[in-house]
């Protein structure tokens, strides 16, 4: 299965934010979209960053007064890892696993094109299992 199948069933739709934005702004958004990361980009189409919940715990441990007056860029994880709609669903969830990431934006040709996360990473192979279970248990029982 490819990350395109994932996007077909979830949907492109990326939640961004622009660099100069403060922490708080981007903390009101995760809450209100119930979302664990925004990628950054000026221009809705490159990645400038990521800014996830533990990038904002990570700077509130170290400056509780500050955080949230802070630009989305001073706390933002600039080396953003990406995937392609073509990528194996199975090579995104070593990928993550490896780099203990759970937010991968999808990028064809450099252009912002959907984000994964673990959570539909693991929705999709879900649904999958319950698939292959159903077509066993009709081969099984002889209805198949």
């Amino acid at each position: 299965m490819t990350i395109s199948a994932v996007l077909s069933a979830k949907g492109d739709r990326v939640a961004t934010i622009n660099p100069d934005d403060r922490v708080a702004e981007a903390i009101d958004m995760l809450a209100e979209w119930g979302i664990g990361a925004l990628v950054v980009s000026s221009d809705k189409k490159t990645i400038e960053g990521i800014i996830s919940e533990r990038d904002v715990v990570r700077s509130f441990a170290k400056d509780q007064e500050w955080t949230f007056r802070l630009r989305v860029a001073d706390i933002m994880t600039a080396n953003v890892i990406t995937c392609s709609p073509a990528d194996s669903v199975d090579d995104l969830m070593t990928l993550m696993t490896e780099n203990r990431i759970r937010h991968v934006p999808v990028t064809n040709e450099n252009i912002l094109v959907g984000i994964v996360s673990l959570g539909d990473i693991v929705k999709q192979r879900m649904k999958t299992l319950e698939t292959e279970s159903e077509a066993l248990k009709g081969f099984i029982s002889g209805t198949h």
